[in-house]
């Protein structure tokens, strides 16, 4: 069971030092399985190693910062995230959605400035989950998810583009920000007849991983197909373009220089990459979460602490920003991991390939890294999620068509804000759909009809059910100022479920416009949590007299019937 988190109204010395513990530092509990589980969280740990080799030398390559960025990442920030992360089974390291925001930075600033912008944003990502905004992620529609996962599979298969062609080395290959504009360029600027082995490739490692999970599920087949690819280029020495020298030793820390000029022009795009790194992360970490209910849930602020620190690290070591990988992720929870051993050890063991076997790593073809990527891209549009919120209504249909758009042809922020911005119109039209004002019929006591019923023909009792709120005031407002030929009006609020400012100053406004006519106004099962709302905006003030707010309706209808009789008798 989670604890509440310390108050941040109050930054004394024992808050700061608690809020550090719980959001910072690593505990004992993080590990308490390990003596029963170490055996299946290795295994688990190598099982999503052999996944992530190709992925962490595909992003880096299709980024533009190269191979080794991308592994200097997945090592770097996959012990740095799993060690100070809120979640016991994330793996974090390059993925295709931060390729996406990257390779415009990388157009725009170059390849050197990547690291400073990792830095940048993990400070800003790290921040934000001390503040604890990380459970804003529970308020993403998702179709929202949905519809921007989609644009991103799409992207990163156009970025494959140029590397499928064997052109992403030429200098005078098509180059700019949009993915969709350079993929049609490299399309039209191909040699196709050069490009052929390079397409062959392509295919056969795309072929490759779609073929042999269907024969043996639990076959690494992106790995397989990428050392087929491989050992076929060199058999056969195709001329295509390979992923070239790679380090073979471990990265080592450097501090780029933070000077004001740089991280002034370049907060732009950190601002960008943090708000992804913390999307996904506590997306992916959702995810996680799901599919392993015995496990004890994702602390979503410590995970975006944990996050923002492996970012920071991963710039110091050259590496690219990082965020929580859903593939993953998913691999390691399938093979059977319960600590954050499992993915700690799988950036371990890429280190150790690294070590070990750079020098055919540095042979791989580009294009079979294309093929990885294609099929990647492919698996992240979730046809069964799209035909499910297709089939929901328009307004989510929308929504996911509006996102998803929007992540293709701009960013991937403009598309969650635009998402999220569209939901919460969609959600307050419906709301005020199901808001309702309606006159009712004053009750008229048994034996006295006749006297009675004259005087309801003066009163006018009306009730709100639903919400009263910004977006809907004025069609209330404009019904209830055109009541005439009745002396009292009894407003029946009890029903309200939601107000706001904008409502109870629209009330505050009825009240004011007809008790100008002469219309006395009688307010009739005011919310107690509604009260402080009604009082601010004036609504208690403008009534004629502080008695006219009453608990039950028949008092406030005996109250009104004392009104129009006085009014009566004085005519």
């Amino acid at each position: 069971m989670s604890l509440p988190n310390p108050p941040l109204d109050r930054l004394d010395w024992p808050t700061v030092r608690e809020l550090v513990r719980r959001r910072v530092l690593p505990r004992r509990s993080d590990y308490a399985d390990l003596p029963r589980s170490w055996r299946g969280d290795l295994l688990a740990g190598l099982a999503v190693m052999v996944v992530a080799l190709p992925l962490a030398l595909g992003f880096g390559v299709t980024s533009g910062v190269g191979a080794a960025a991308g592994l200097a990442t997945a090592i770097v920030a996959g012990i740095v995230a799993a060690v100070f992360g809120g979640s016991h089974l994330q793996v974090s390291g390059p993925t295709g959605a931060m390729t996406v925001v990257l390779v415009p930075i990388v157009a725009r600033y170059g390849p050197e400035s990547v690291p400073t912008v990792a830095i940048m944003a993990g400070g800003i990502v790290v921040v934000a989950g001390l503040l604890g905004v990380g459970r804003v992620v529970q308020f993403i529609p998702w179709p929202v998810v949905a519809g921007f996962t989609c644009g991103i599979g799409v992207i990163i298969a156009m970025q494959q583009i140029p590397l499928a062609l064997d052109i992403s080395q030429d200098p005078d290959r098509p180059m700019g920000d949009n993915a969709a504009l350079v993929a049609v360029r490299s399309l039209v600027h191909a040699d196709w007849l050069a490009a052929l082995p390079a397409l062959g490739v392509t295919a056969g490692v795309a072929a490759l991983m779609v073929l042999l999970p269907r024969w043996r599920r639990s076959l690494p087949a992106a790995l397989i197909a990428v050392v087929v690819a491989t050992v076929v280029a060199e058999l056969a020495r195709l001329d295509v373009d390979r992923i070239g020298a790679i380090p073979a030793t471990l990265p080592t820390p450097r501090v780029p220089v933070l000077t004001p000029e740089a991280t002034g022009t370049l907060f732009s795009a950190a601002l960008a990459v943090a708000a992804l790194a913390a999307l996904e992360s506590l997306l992916s970490a959702r995810v996680a979460d799901g599919m392993a209910d015995d496990i004890e849930r994702t602390a979503p602020n410590r995970e975006l602490v944990g996050q923002g620190l492996a970012n920071v690290a991963s710039g110091v070591f050259g590496g690219l920003p990082a965020t929580g990988a859903i593939a993953r992720t998913a691999v390691n929870v399938r093979a059977g991991a319960r600590t954050r051993i499992a993915s700690t050890s799988h950036a371990v063991f890429l280190g150790l390939v690294v070590l070990v076997a750079a020098p055919l790593v540095a042979r791989i073809p580009l294009a079979a890294l294309a093929g990885v990527l294609l099929v990647t891209a492919a698996r992240m549009i979730d046809r069964h999620a799209v035909r499910a919120i297709w089939r929901s209504g328009r307004a989510e249909t929308l929504v996911l068509v509006l996102t998803f758009a929007t992540t293709v042809v701009f960013d991937l922020v403009a598309a969650v804000q635009t998402g999220v911005a569209v939901s919460a119109v969609l959600a307050l039209r419906a709301v005020a759909k199901q808001s309702s004002l309606r006159r009712e019929r004053v009750p008229v006591e048994i034996g006295a009809e006749e006297e009675h019923q004259l005087l309801a023909e003066h009163i006018a009792v009306y009730r709100i059910d639903g919400a009263l709120f910004f977006g809907d005031t004025h069609r209330f407002l404009d019904e209830l100022t055109q009541v005439a030929d009745v002396r009292v009006v009894i407003l029946r609020l009890s029903n309200i479920r939601v107000l706001d400012a904008t409502g109870a100053n629209m009330l505050a406004e009825v009240v004011a416009t007809l008790q100008r006519k002469g219309i006395v106004v009688l307010l009739k099962g005011l919310p107690p949590r509604h009260r402080r709302m009604v009082e601010a905006a004036g609504v208690l003030d403008e009534l004629q007299h502080s008695a006219h707010v009453f608990t039950t309706l028949d008092e406030a209808v005996e109250h009104a019937r004392s009104h129009v009789q006085r009014a009566l008798n004085g005519a």
